[in-house]
């Protein structure tokens, strides 16, 4: 299948604006978290806020099926003729590794979290069940994990915005437009 479209699909955007938000607001939220609480001066909103943290970043797990499904079944629009194969390549892999990064960050925020004897709560909704139970073996493992993740995909992050406004505004394709707008 391909896409003649220079545009991606309206669910595809939605898709794509909503995780950058989810996954953006958790990353602050834990980057503060972690940073600048302390369970010795202020524990209890500490707790609170590392709680909406989780809420917030499970959510990912869900989206992140939903939209590798959608990309599966629904062709993406071709990269512009003027990218050389090198930057084609250089932009499927970090693709693919921002795909990876939305798998591996809430996974591993959920093994973090069980093996310290806390749940996983979806949008204060359910929570996910328990694969492990407290665990401090793979606690002392996952947390450094979680964390080097995820400085690794906010880094991800900022590169991959840096290269949507390099296309826009330096080599003006329509490669930010094409997740932005449709057809008229």
């Amino acid at each position: 299948m391909t896409n003649t479209s220079p545009y991606y699909t309206r669910t595809a955007q939605m898709l794509h604006w909503l995780m950058a938000i989810i996954f953006i607001a958790a990353w602050l939220i834990g980057f503060y978290s972690g940073n600048f609480l302390s369970y010795d001066v202020d524990g209890s909103f500490k707790g609170q806020v590392i709680t909406l943290h989780k809420n917030i970043a499970t959510t990912i797990i869900f989206l992140v099926l939903i939209r590798l499904f959608w990309r599966y079944t629904h062709p993406v629009p071709q990269l512009p003729d003027t990218m050389s194969p090198f930057m084609k390549i250089l932009a499927h892999l970090g693709h693919l590794a921002l795909y990876l990064m939305l798998l591996a960050l809430p996974i591993t925020g959920c093994l973090f979290s069980w093996s310290a004897g806390h749940p996983a709560p979806v949008l204060y909704l359910f929570e996910i069940p328990r694969l492990v139970q407290d665990n401090p073996e793979l606690l002392a493992i996952v947390k450094p994990v979680h964390i080097y993740l995820s400085w690794f995909a906010g880094f991800l992050v900022i590169g991959h915005i840096a290269a949507a406004l390099k296309h826009h505004f330096i080599d003006k394709d329509n490669i930010l437009r094409s997740m932005m707008r449709q057809e008229k």
